[in-house]
């Protein structure tokens, strides 16, 4: 029962400090969608990072790390004494390896979560703000989404963005909505963008002059 309680605790702070870091881009996609101008010009800087999805998994990681730090300090397998005038630290280690499934599951939430957010959950809330339903969000970031409809009045342009990872996509799609004439936006993994536009409103030239490109 202990072990079991120990995975749970694991899990749940791995959850939590897969969670944490992300709070911006969390915001971000709010304020997106409440149209919020203002509050999402804070957070661009940060998105529009190469670095960023790095940047937050690191982040993450420092969180667990930290955390197994303490956990293992309460267990008593750190121990801090003095010696000399100076500071020691003693490290428990057969102690701490006999809780390698809550390492396990504490790294590994905090990893998955990183991974689920921004390789699915956020190009699928991206696409859902577009209009998209669900079912066709889920299966265009998988490669498998259905073309979009377009009209005699619409053009289409395709494009191929150099984003660090599909958890940039709400980024993008937000920046290809602020330009008048924009009809309809879908994003596919891992980096393709199909965009709608009406041609009497706006030009291909206009839509790659946006600072994201």
């Amino acid at each position: 029962m202990k072990c079991c309680n120990n995975k749970k605790q694991g899990f749940w702070m791995g959850l939590v400090y897969g969670l944490v870091p992300h709070i911006g881009c969390i915001a971000f996609i709010v304020f997106t969608v409440l149209g919020v101008t203002a509050a999402t010009s804070l957070f661009k800087p940060l998105l529009m990072n190469r670095y960023f999805f790095h940047i937050l998994v690191a982040l993450s990681i420092v969180f667990a790390t930290i955390s197994a730090f303490f956990y293992f300090k309460k267990q008593g397998f750190i121990t801090f004494s003095k010696s000399d005038g100076a500071l020691e630290i003693d490290f428990l280690q057969p102690g701490i390896k006999r809780k390698w499934k809550y390492l396990l599951t504490l790294y590994g939430t905090t990893v998955g979560i990183n991974l689920l957010l921004f390789m699915v959950i956020f190009p699928v809330v991206a696409n859902l703000n577009s209009g998209s339903t669900l079912t066709a969000s889920m299966m265009a970031i998988f490669g498998w989404g259905e073309e979009l409809e377009l009209s005699e009045s619409n053009a289409l342009i395709t494009l191929k963005v150099d984003i660090p990872c599909p958890g940039h996509a709400p980024l993008i799609m937000g920046e290809l909505k602020t330009i008048d004439g924009t009809e309809n936006i879908q994003f596919r993994s891992p980096n393709v963008f199909d965009v709608i536009y009406n041609p009497e409103k706006t030009s291909k030239e206009q839509i790659l002059s946006l600072d994201v490109f």
